[in-house]
């Protein structure tokens, strides 16, 4: 039986990079048993002492920190070892090597990547404009957009334009519901990069099942029906192909691949 181990996610800031580098590595180990504990704008001595002094009272504790300042990150570095804590700085040696190599002195700022600057307002504009194009929603000012999504129910159109706005990419998404039309400005529009999502037709009606059977709906027998979800994919994919857009199959993607993929067709077209 694996062991179980107590991560203590330790942060200046938010905690937010913390968190998805733990998520990367966490990944890479199948039989990984784990309970996390997240600590966000830790900036003193005491805090951190609070920190080892919980770690020493349990077993496998393992600490994981983004510390900029240099002589906190010293601080909890000194008392881990002192105490026998595994302790693990993920950017200091990354923020020196960068510093080396840049020739320059590194500011230490806790959240400096949060800095209110151009991209900043870049992305909340893109997240403002994406909840308020969400699911063919105000489809009149869509050449706006620089990211227009289609696809038939239930392809992840939401959460990846979510994910994409945060990037800041304005994104809009367009749902292709049985009979109904696609706006007539998508095939005028040269400017936003045109993307089809489909997926594998077994793996959408079971997901329509559960969505169907979380809402207690039992009228919605077309939408979880297996024959005519092939038919809605098949249309959509004859659709996207009519108008030459590029088409991602979703089905074995989590958001972030099909982002990943989408980013990278944004910038094949940009560098057309």
């Amino acid at each position: 039986m694996n062991e179980k181990y107590n991560v203590y996610l330790v942060s200046d800031s938010t905690g937010e990079t913390l968190d998805r580098i733990f998520l990367s590595l966490k990944s890479q180990f199948s039989n990984f048993e784990y309970n996390k504990k997240e600590f966000a704008f830790v900036r003193t001595e005491q805090q951190i002492d609070k920190i080892i002094k919980e770690c020493n009272q349990i077993d496998n504790a393992i600490i994981l920190y983004t510390i900029v300042e240099t002589k906190l990150a010293k601080y909890l570095a000194n008392q881990s070892e002192k105490f026998t804590v595994p302790c693990f700085g993920v950017l200091g040696n990354l923020i020196l090597s960068f510093s080396k190599l840049l020739n320059q002195k590194a500011i230490h700022k806790p959240s400096a990547q949060h800095v209110l600057d151009d991209d900043y307002y870049k992305r909340i504009e893109a997240i403002q404009f994406t909840m308020s194009h969400d699911d063919g929603k105000k489809i009149d000012d869509i050449n706006n957009a620089d990211v227009i999504l289609l696809g038939v129910s239930r392809t992840s159109k939401t959460p990846t334009s979510i994910y994409l706005a945060n990037r800041g990419y304005k994104t809009v998404n367009i749902p292709l519901v049985l009979d109904q039309k696609i706006p007539e400005n998508l095939k005028s529009n040269y400017t936003s990069c045109i993307i089809g999502l489909v997926a594998d037709p077994e793996r959408l009606s079971d997901i329509r099942r559960n969505r169907v059977a979380i809402m207690k709906d039992q009228k919605l027998k077309e939408y979880t029906d297996l024959d005519a979800i092939k038919k809605e994919v098949e249309d959509s994919k004859k659709l996207f192909k009519k108008n030459n857009w590029p088409v991602i199959d979703v089905t074995r993607r989590s958001v972030e691949e099909t982002a990943a993929s989408i980013l990278k067709i944004i910038d094949i077209k940009r560098n057309k």
